[in-house]
């Protein structure tokens, strides 16, 4: 269902946007967390540190197709919100041909540098031959990956959000299924999981390509492009979507390389530290995706505002998402400190101090409380990426980074291993400060990206 974001009240509309897609990554999250289950339950805890440490260089894969598809939304919303169609729809097939090639490169190069990424992150030698086997699996299916996030991507500029949470639905389920048949029927282990992720990315990816091709034939041109000859590639939306997605993909890729380094750190405690982190970012994954899909909603809302030169309203859109971004912190907080137990019960075994259950929670326990900081700067960033205002986007989201690797590894020689959770809401906070003052200034006003 295409969805107009210029036009009724702010808050309902970023809120009704935003709550699907903050479902379907929930489904989507499954995919990591029940392959982290079931070998949790059904091999070991040696096979859940293997598919924790490969998660760094799968997290890479997938900023980069994360940070591409975001120019593809950024772009088509922008075209979406001028009223512009036709350019629409070469926007799309141009995104669509892009990211399925790039997936394609990425599957090749990822069956040759997974070896050598493993050992540049110190992961340890009795879990190396199973993070081998996870990680060489799982790039086999990097076209699917990046093809769905790119179809995922383009619903959103068009303001629907619900499909993407059907096709999500449909893969989790189908992903559950394969990782309880394949580990503990074929006894697969963790080449187990790794086969179920890959096969259900791409019913997922297949199913909405189909789609979205259906949408698009049914969509009429505006009157003065009617009769005009369709072009599948168009070297300017490329550039266009490369001038978002590029910065984008940046700024993804170096968060995926900030965590490679910080897993280095986090390997050097041991393969019990490494369950107990392992364990208690799946749940911190979930905790922020209402963080994140508040962000993503500000970028395709701020986007069809600025094509169709309402920026008054992306000011209103941003105070409505800074007030879901307080009330779902809260409550997600207190989730945490009720039955944050259970919830790292889902990976672990109860244990005392020294355990992988304790580390869990001291992680959980302190970086939860600082989840509306979070929040804000990545409302603010997703406006700043919405407007087309990438440098400042990158910035905020750069001196967020670097200043949480560089404190993690100043203050391990001071407090240990707490450091590596202390150092992410300090973070967050520089990265807030950068981004709020750059909201404010009205700056990004100037920075639409078409005409």
């Amino acid at each position: 269902m295409v969805n107009n974001l210029t036009e009724g009240k702010p808050l309902k509309l970023l809120f009704l946007f935003a709550v699907p897609m903050v479902v379907g990554n929930l489904f989507q999250q499954l995919y990591n967390m029940v392959d982290s289950m079931v070998v949790g339950r059904f091999v070991g805890e040696d096979a859940l540190a293997a598919v924790g440490s490969s998660f760094p260089v799968v997290f890479l894969s997938v900023a980069v197709a994360s940070g591409l598809s975001m120019g593809c939304t950024v772009v088509i919303s922008q075209f979406f919100g001028a009223g512009k169609i036709r350019e629409m729809k070469v926007t799309v097939s141009t995104a669509l041909i892009s990211l399925g090639l790039i997936g394609l490169l990425i599957m090749g190069m990822g069956e040759l540098i997974s070896g050598p990424l493993l050992k540049l992150l110190g992961t340890d030698p009795d879990i190396m031959a199973d993070s081998l086997i996870y990680l060489k699996i799982y790039f086999g299916g990097a076209v699917f990956l990046f093809l769905y996030n790119s179809l995922n991507g383009i619903y959103n500029a068009l303001g629907d959000s619900q499909t993407p949470l059907k096709f999500l639905i449909v893969s989790a389920l189908t992903n559950i299924v394969l990782d309880l048949l394949f580990v503990i029927k074929f006894h697969m282990g963790v080449a187990g999981v790794a086969w179920a992720t890959l096969i259900a990315q791409g019913l997922c990816a297949f199913i909405s390509f189909c789609v979205l091709i259906h949408r698009m034939r049914r969509m009429e041109n505006e009157e003065d492009a009617r009769g005009l000859k369709f072009s599948f590639f168009d070297k300017s939306s490329a550039e266009r979507i490369a001038k978002v997605g590029i910065p984008s993909m940046l700024q993804q890729s170096i968060v995926s390389l900030s965590m490679m380094i910080m897993q280095g750190l986090v390997n050097s405690y041991g393969k019990v530290f490494v369950a107990g982190y392992t364990a208690a970012t799946k749940i911190d994954t979930l905790a922020m995706l209402p963080n994140m899909n508040f962000s993503n909603a500000m970028s395709s809302y701020t986007a069809q505002n600025m094509g169709a030169g309402k920026t008054e309203r992306v000011r209103e859109g941003y105070k409505a998402s800074m007030l879901m971004v307080v009330a779902f912190s809260l409550i997600i907080t207190l989730l945490i400190y009720l039955f944050g137990p259970q919830l790292l019960g889902l990976f672990l075994e109860q244990g005392e101090a020294g355990s992988a259950m304790s580390y869990g929670l001291s992680y959980m326990k302190t970086v939860s409380v600082f989840y509306i900081l979070m929040g804000a700067l990545f409302v603010g960033t997703g406006l700043l990426r919405g407007a087309g205002d990438m440098g400042a986007f990158m910035f905020s989201s750069m001196v967020n980074l670097f200043s949480r690797v560089i404190i993690a590894y100043l203050l391990a020689y001071f407090i240990g291993e707490s450091a590596i959770w202390w150092s992410i809401p300090t973070g967050w906070a520089i990265g807030f400060v950068f981004s709020y003052i750059r909201v404010r200034s009205g700056k990004w006003m100037d920075k639409r990206l078409v005409d």
